[in-house]
């Protein structure tokens, strides 16, 4: 008989926009899964922990050290279900939820979708590591931070009128500002030098505030991106004068979708995407390091087009049946996400799930009864959750719990 609830362990790496040492709260929790070899080097960014079966950074199973991913593969029918192999033909996770700490902004980028996944990773499989898109979710565990699609045309075109901006408007006039004039504005700020960009700068920090209408948060942010990347970045143009700035507080979540342009600022979030790792930079990170603006610009979707398009509302979870438990369901097959929020003393108890589910507990102490046994949860531990498995929750100490899954 298999056991369908695993605890795990993960793993953090480090990318320098992270958070140091405990003040990272991925590396934080990632510490807590009792018998783990994960330590927290203080000197150290810490910057995502993941959970699952990608092979760059898998989970493992607390109790034999086996890979997840292996256990998996000999039980798949009774931990991830037929139907759902079935609907991605093969038995993995089809989802990767990870924690971020993020203290500076990520790259600008996006993630390319399916069909030029597919293509690059033909080209170049050790920079883009599997064939598959990867829209993604990202919900807020306190004030978050993100620059994240485009601002609606009619404010990208007010602010390109102000003097330091108009050479990235087209020399050809067109009756109307469309998403061509802003694929044509997007490549000429990523193309530009590292002279113009800092001048750029330079001048629009000596114009009044006032000039900047609702987007007065442009001269503040010049510095704060510029002291973290250069004042030679392009990526600080394009966020500022064509991208969403928006300011999260916790439980608010945004959906990027494939090919959607994005990069994180600040905060602790959950992410979960669907199961990728594929990339495309361009700006917040050293020139070396970026990929070619033709593909970027290329790529590019314009979804979505005004900060509360990108907003994901949470609903109700219909299988909570105490009713203490939000779903995050993005318009996409791979994966939802759910939160489960409880007092001290309370109860929760999630009907079962028809796939596999990975749970994460952020705060707080309880336990967790599912498929005939009792287990522990504390801040920082894991479960693996296979299909079919009703999971009842009790607080001792306030639990905050987010799963993601697929049926």
């Amino acid at each position: 008989m298999v056991e369908k609830v695993l605890q795990l362990k993960c793993h953090c790496n480090q990318y320098p926009w992270g958070k140091q040492g405990s003040d990272s709260l991925a590396a934080t929790l990632c510490s807590k899964t009792p018998g783990t070899d994960f330590k927290i080097e203080e000197d150290k960014p810490y910057a995502e922990m993941w959970m699952g079966t990608y092979p760059e950074l898998p989970s493992y199973v607390l109790e034999t050290g086996e890979d997840l991913q292996d256990v998996l593969d000999r039980n798949s029918n009774d931990l991830i279900g037929w139907d759902v192999i079935q609907k991605f033909k093969h038995t993995k996770i089809p989802f990767l939820p990870k924690v971020l700490s993020i203290a500076k902004a990520l790259p600008l980028q996006l993630h390319p979708n399916k069909t030029l996944a597919a293509r690059l990773h033909d080209k170049n499989p050790d920079q883009f590591t599997d064939p598959n898109h990867k829209p993604e979710i990202a919900l807020a565990l306190g004030d978050f931070e993100a620059f994240c699609g485009f601002k609606p045309l009619k404010d990208i075109e007010a602010l390109l009128q102000l003097a330091p901006l108009q050479q990235f408007l087209s020399p050809i006039k067109k009756p109307e500002f469309d998403d061509q004039s802003l694929k044509h504005v997007v490549r000429g700020m990523l193309e530009a030098s590292a002279d113009t960009i800092a001048k750029v700068n330079e001048e629009l920090l000596k114009l009044p505030k006032s000039d900047f209408g609702k987007d007065a948060y442009v001269p503040d942010l010049i510095p704060r991106l510029s002291k973290q990347y250069d004042q030679t970045d392009n990526g600080t143009v394009v966020a500022l004068i064509t991208m969403n700035y928006m300011q999260l507080k916790a439980g608010d979540s945004i959906y990027i979708p494939a090919d959607g342009i994005h990069a994180y600022l600040s905060g602790n979030i959950i992410e979960c995407m669907a199961r990728s790792n594929n990339v495309l930079n361009t700006g917040f990170c050293p020139r070396a390091d970026r990929d070619s603006v033709d593909m970027f610009c290329n790529t590019l979707t314009f979804t979505p087009h005004e900060a509360k398009e990108a907003i994901l509302q949470p609903k109700k979870f219909e299988r909570g049946k105490q009713g203490k438990t939000k779903e995050y369901a993005p318009p996409l097959s791979e994966f939802s996400m759910l939160a489960t929020e409880l007092g001290d003393g309370e109860t929760e108890t999630l009907g079962a799930l028809g796939g596999p589910a990975i749970m994460l507990v952020a705060k707080g102490e309880g336990t967790m009864k599912g498929d005939g046994k009792e287990y522990k949860l504390s801040e920082g531990f894991i479960y693996f959750v296979g299909q079919g498995v009703e999971m009842e929750y009790k607080a001792t100490k306030g639990l905050q719990i987010f799963t993601a899954f697929i049926e």
